[in-house]
């Protein structure tokens, strides 16, 4: 029996609320650039279903469609920085708080058997 994917289904409120303004300010960015939903379509090179769909900002549109069209419309920037290791504080915290304090010798491996 196949698994229902509760992500596209049923995701994190927090998650379908920024998929949601996502397409929504898509939408307006086509609009501003007097395209159609054929004209973005084909510059991405997908279907008028694809652009709809992320447009609804519908979880069930592929992550790809987004980042397509966020590329058709000259704003694919600022993706660049998000989840960038440098700027993940928390995960930095992490990282440093596993850091050795001192560092051992290495154990020698002779090579008798």
């Amino acid at each position: 029996m196949a698994r229902k994917n509760l992500l596209t289904t049923s995701p994190p409120y927090p998650v379908e609320q920024a998929i949601r303004r996502l397409g929504a300010n898509l939408r307006m960015a086509r609009l501003r650039r007097n395209l159609s939903i054929e004209d973005a379509a084909e510059k991405i090179g997908t279907g008028r279903r694809a652009v709809i769909e992320a447009e609804k900002g519908k979880t069930s549109a592929g992550a790809a469609v987004y980042m397509a069209l966020l590329w058709a419309y000259d704003l694919l920037g600022p993706m660049e920085s998000i989840a960038d290791p440098a700027a993940d504080r928390e995960g930095l915290a992490l990282a440093s708080s596993r850091e050795r304090a001192r560092a051992r010798d290495p154990r020698k491996l002779d090579d008798e058997f």
